[in-house]
């Protein structure tokens, strides 16, 4: 828990997510805007769903998350140890709502697009294909139980994409250490009003709507490609 607390902050320290309102005062994370409008996805994802997944979902997050972070102040300042333990299970939750969706908002365009020459390469040679990414993350993402994520991430060490899957609001780098760089929320809040039950429609249907030029910036950045 402790080291994936750090990895949090390390994360969040980093985040262009946040604002500062002067010098004297705690930074505090903000609710990004959208690189579109929310009717922009449409019909792959309404309106709705956007319009209650940012500005209610992932603005609570946020909020949770300023509150959490106060009170790790407090607790640090006083030296409250089982305050400061206790604060643990919130900040990873709101943390990684908060990292996960800041992605998410990003890895999704209306224009779509196609891999860079880079991230094709790389893709042909860990899956052999295109195609068989985006079943091998479908299949993955479907699978989740209850909520979470299915991601497309990017080990460092191993120099390869691999596909993964987090609970609940899990960060995926803090958790398995693979840079994000394509994430499918399959929490029921985006996709349920559109797609009820039926999550393996809307897992399909949202590589319409994948942004690979986000997904290739971060295969960019992460592999130095």
């Amino acid at each position: 828990m402790l080291a994936c607390r750090r990895g949090l902050f390390t994360y969040l320290r980093n985040s262009s997510a946040r604002t500062v309102s002067n010098k004297n005062e705690r930074q505090k994370h903000s609710l990004p805007d959208l690189p579109y409008d929310y009717n922009a996805l449409e019909p792959i994802i309404s309106a709705d769903i956007m319009k209650l997944h940012h500005s209610k979902h992932h603005a609570t997050y946020v909020a949770n998350l300023n509150v959490a972070e106060e009170k790790l102040k407090e607790a640090e300042a006083k030296g409250d140890v089982n305050t400061i333990i206790s604060l643990g299970p919130a900040l990873k939750f709101n943390g990684g709502g908060h990292i996960n969706h800041t992605i998410f908002w990003q890895n999704l365009s209306p224009t779509g697009g196609c891999p860079s020459s880079e991230l094709e390469a790389a893709i042909k040679k860990d899956f052999g294909s295109l195609d068989n990414l985006k079943a091998q993350l479908s299949a993955a993402s479907i699978a989740v139980q209850g909520s979470g994520w299915g991601w497309l991430g990017y080990n460092k060490n191993a120099k390869t994409l691999q596909i993964a899957t987090c609970a609940n609001q899990d960060p995926l780098q803090a958790t398995t250490g693979l840079i994000p760089l394509f994430g499918i929320d399959v929490w029921e809040h985006a996709y349920y009003l559109q797609y009820k039950n039926v999550r393996a429609d809307y897992v399909k249907a949202i590589f319409d709507v994948a942004n690979w030029e986000d997904i290739s910036h971060r295969f960019k950045q992460a592999s130095g490609c």
